[in-house]
């Protein structure tokens, strides 16, 4: 026996002593003789329907066949296998290898009507079967009235929806979108395309870390207005998640360089200045302590006029300030480094790292505390004021920039903590969660052009110190174009917070953040496009669709972060009906019964049950089915689940 044959031979020994009749084996034939004789196929559907196959992917299959023969084309296994592929089901019905095995598994196409006769008969002994598992769990529930029994029992001619497709895995996860590096302006896009080809990863790291750079750059120092009082600060939390070798300190060196340039550069300039004011501050307090020795030595009248002056000269001196060393960067700091650093920049500070054991130290890996206050309030720019034993310190305005590069598992431990999310803080931070290359470099990649190199360092340091002096932060505005198109992108993410049916409904914390970061974004775009004046002009809607492209991006993205750290239950629990429906054999089951097989402390109530159910149902697994009410009086019947075939043998 060949190895094609093998497969569909396999799939018969599994079910023919299990479960509903059928037999894969003839369903194979069936399938096989039609693509080996055009006549098999005017032969079998005289007697054959689509939906009378047991395995959902020869349904598939024989829909396939039928679209091709009614289009005149020919049909075999290659032109079958192109129309799969072209309908994205391919994969699904078992790739190419599976079609051409069930032309292996004909034993003559001449009996193709032969076989197509088996097959419709087994549908119809399932269906026999079906209608009466209805009839006895009807009449066995304890509470079901006579007229319920009989509506069962008249239910029993009726053909219940029969037609499934092959259902998406649960664990299966979309592919997810590049990073959308066109947004970018062209001299940003340039380096970071760049730098992804020559350290051979993806644009993703390179371009979420692009963002980070010019957060920092402008952080604390330009604000969105959005609308009335709404105002969004420029700093962004960023993470992106990758496995170990994919060369993030590479690309961390080469995002960041120019910010550690503009930070020596400021260092350089403000040298004098501190050199002088500390120079004047130790003369003044010099002059203060000899007023203050001169007074205490003093006896007589002179002695209150040399107080007093000794008091102002001390004034004087507590009252003059030695500027800080400018810092733009700080690594894993603890929270109370990065509050004094921030105290002494103005409010301003960055935490980039290609590690992610800034979460450790947040959780408490020093202090044995969770201390969280500076990373939210430095997100979203509240006031902080913290007292020390020695002094207080506090800021007005934080804007705290972060850009990390962790491994995926770092995510699904921080998922574990609790503060974090009751918090907020994970509700704070733009997820990035690209393709692994490692396994597909190339190993003499094009180096990024000196020219593309020395454009952005020069760019990112100019917008940098142009903006380091401000103290009042500048406000950029939203022309009536760019504030519609953000408008409406708000109202539809707004269909999509909503608890049942919308895509980010479990999500609501981090995406009712999102257009807000959208807005950020926007406004980090117009000033890396508008270098020299960008905080002198609106933000056009070009530049906020770009922002929306981003946000919708770093959407997709926190969806399957978000499942890696366990935040939708309905996942969970919907793996878990998989399982109980799979273990019970049932082809319908009431709401009733699946839920008396269930665990209370996974499934308290009834009403846990249906995000779970609402998830089977849109991967194809369930289908809800509601019996027609024959009778005017009664309660109308109960609404059953029908299983998917593939539950029942084992194979969802």
């Amino acid at each position: 026996m060949d190895a094609p044959y093998s497969n569909v031979r396999a799939l018969f020994d599994q079910s023919e002593n299990s479960g509903p009749p059928s037999d894969v084996e003839a369903e194979a034939a069936v399938l096989g003789a039609m693509m080996l004789r055009g006549e098999a196929i005017s032969d079998v559907v005289k007697s054959l329907s689509p939906e009378d196959y047991y395995r959902p992917a020869h349904e598939t299959i024989h829909r396939a066949i039928l679209a091709l023969h009614e289009e005149g084309q020919p049909v075999d296994p290659i032109t079958l296998a192109h129309h799969l592929g072209r309908l994205g089901e391919l994969r699904r019905v078992g790739g190419p290898g599976y079609v051409q095995s069930l032309v292996q598994a004909v034993p003559t196409a001449a009996h193709a009507a032969y076989y197509a006769e088996i097959v419709h008969e087994l549908a119809e002994r399932r269906r026999l079967i079906e209608a009466g598992t209805r009839l006895v769990q009807a009449a066995s529930t304890p509470d079901a009235s006579a007229a319920e029994v009989r509506e069962a029992l008249a239910l029993g001619d009726e053909k219940l929806p029969d037609t499934w497709t092959e259902p998406i895995p649960l664990n299966t996860r979309p592919t997810l979108p590049a990073f959308p590096l066109h947004t970018f302006p062209g001299w940003l896009r340039n380096f970071a395309a760049g730098i992804a080809e020559e350290t051979q990863t993806p644009v993703d790291m390179a371009g979420s870390l692009a963002l980070s750079v010019l957060a920092t750059a402008a952080g604390g120092r330009c604000v969105v207005q959005v609308r009335g009082r709404w105002r969004e600060p420029t700093n962004l939390y960023v993470v992106v998640a990758l496995p170990p070798a994919n060369r993030k300190s590479a690309v961390f060196a080469a995002m960041t360089g120019p910010l550690y340039e503009a930070e020596k550069s400021l260092a350089e300039e403000m040298a004098g200045r501190i050199v002088e004011a500390d120079l004047t501050r130790k003369m003044a307090q010099e002059t203060a302590d000899k007023a203050a020795a001169r007074a205490a030595a003093a006896e007589g009248p002179e002695r209150d006029s040399l107080v007093a002056e000794a008091i102002g000269l001390a004034q004087q001196a507590e009252g003059l300030t030695v500027p800080a060393r400018p810092r733009l960067l700080a690594d894993d700091s603890t929270p109370e480094t990065v509050t004094s650093l921030m105290a002494e920049q103005g409010g301003r500070l960055a935490v980039m790292s290609a590690e992610g054991g800034i979460f450790d130290i947040i959780a408490g890996r020093y202090s044995g505390t969770p201390n969280m206050e500076v990373f939210l309030k430095g997100h979203a720019g509240d006031r902080l004021r913290v007292d020390r034993r020695s002094r207080e310190e506090s800021i007005e305005a934080p804007a705290l920039t972060m850009g990390l590069a962790v491994q995926p598992t770092v995510l699904e431990d921080i998922g574990k903590h609790r503060g974090f999310d009751g918090r907020g803080l994970l509700a704070r931070f733009l997820y990035s969660m690209p393709e692994s290359l490692v396994g597909y470099r190339n190993s003499d990649p094009a180096p990024v052009p000196d020219a593309v190199a020395a454009r952005y360092e020069r760019n990112i340091m100019a917008l940098t110190l142009s903006l380091a002096d401000w103290t009042d932060p500048a406000v950029l505005q939203l022309t009536p174009a760019a504030d519609k198109a953000l408008k409406s992108y708000q109202e539809e993410l707004e269909i999509q917070l909503r608890p049942k049916g919308g895509k980010l409904g479990h999500l609501q914390k981090w995406a009712g953040k999102l257009v807000g970061a959208i807005a950020r974004i926007a406004g980090l775009l117009h000033l890396a496009a508008h270098l020299h004046d960008g905080y002198g002009k609106p933000i056009d809607d070009t530049t906020m669709l770009a922002a929306i492209e981003i946000g919708e991006y770093f959407a997709d993205h926190a969806l399957n972060v978000f499942d890696l750290m366990g935040a939708d239950a309905a996942q969970s629990r919907a793996r878990t009906l998989l399982e109980v429906l799979a273990a019970n054999g049932w082809e319908t089951v009431s709401r009733r019964d699946l839920f008396a097989k269930l665990s209370r402390s996974e499934f308290p109530t009834v009403a846990d049950l249906e995000p779970a159910v609402a998830l089977l149902e849109e991967h194809g697994y369930l289908r809800i089915h509601t019996p027609p009410r024959n009778g005017k009086r009664g309660r109308p019947p109960a609404p059953r689940y029908l299983v998917h075939p593939q539950v029942r043998e084992g194979l969802a």
